[in-house]
């Protein structure tokens, strides 16, 4: 079955987008190999997600966020999606909206178009009760940090501090003093793979280097290391915030870009910026999977 398809970047997270609003793309849906295969940088198009744009489910939201990371399994949200979502839709002419209300497994989003080209997502609110993230705290006693909490998991021989919240999907922020020497490929699958998170986790490595920047690695749930994770940088200044290490506005430098967050505190949203590329459109015959 031949398919449209767009190839989309965001600070270096890539993506291919399928636009299902008149239809799905091959009769009876795209199985979870085939969206393997479309992720696959060798066979397919290569990208760490596959976003789906379908029509709108109810009314008050404008469009349906289908979100299938490289390993086939559809997850609850991405940031950097978002974004490239909302620019898709615009420049697809979709939508004449800067604007938009977009309903997603993890919740609805609101991306906003930016004159200066970049996109805005309110996130929604940070959720911290272990149970929501999901997150088994059984047996833990959090350690106290300015004003919130660490939760001490042991990671094989070591016990590794972990801020836990849900940006829509479950992360897990530990603080390092050098990303770049930091156990991304090492512990990042030994923590995203941890019986104390039933879904799995996205795990994030963060690097203070003021209360205005700082410098983020992840290695995120079924795709591994990304260049950017967009929900991974949101949790990691939400969790910075609440630990008394960073201001309200933060800067976020990942290996593909810099994404600005904000937080307010408390039930407010988080906004990100960031910029949302359209890389090229084409053809592809998907096999039978």
């Amino acid at each position: 079955m031949r398919i449209r398809f767009t190839k989309m970047q965001g600070a270096g997270n890539d993506f291919v987008v399928l636009d299902e609003t008149r239809g799905p793309s091959v009769p009876g849906g795209l199985s979870a190999a085939q969206y393997r295969w479309l992720a696959d940088r060798h066979f397919g198009v290569g990208a760490d997600q596959i976003l789906t744009v379908r029509p709108a489910p109810a009314a008050g939201i404008d469009f349906e966020y289908i979100i299938h990371n490289a390993d086939g399994a559809e997850v609850e949200q991405c940031g950097n999606g978002a974004r490239c979502f909302a620019r898709y839709v615009h420049d697809a002419g979709l939508s004449g909206k800067d604007r938009i209300r977009v309903q997603t497994l993890g919740g609805v989003i609101e991306p906003r178009l930016n004159p200066d080209g970049r996109v805005t997502v309110d996130m929604g609110a940070p959720v911290f009760e272990p149970e929501r993230i999901p997150f088994d705290a059984t047996g833990l006693q959090p350690v106290a940090s300015g004003g919130w909490h660490t939760w001490p998991v042991a990671v094989q021989e070591a016990v590794v501090p972990l801020a836990v919240v849900s940006m829509g999907n479950p992360h897990a922020v530990q603080l390092v003093a050098d990303v770049d020497a930091a156990p991304v490929h090492t512990q990042g699958p030994l923590i995203e793979h941890h019986p104390r998170f039933p879904r799995r986790v996205n795990t994030g490595f963060l690097q203070v280097l003021n209360r205005t920047h700082v410098k983020l690695r992840v290695w995120e749930r079924g795709a591994g290391e990304t260049l950017a994770c967009g929900t991974g940088a949101c949790a990691a200044v939400v969790a910075g915030i609440r630990l008394g290490l960073m201001d309200r506005r933060v800067n976020v430098q990942t290996c593909g870009g810099v994404l600005t967050i904000e937080w307010a505190g408390g039930a407010s949203p988080v906004l990100m910026t960031g910029p949302a590329t359209t890389v090229f459109t084409g053809d592809i015959d998907v096999p039978d999977l």
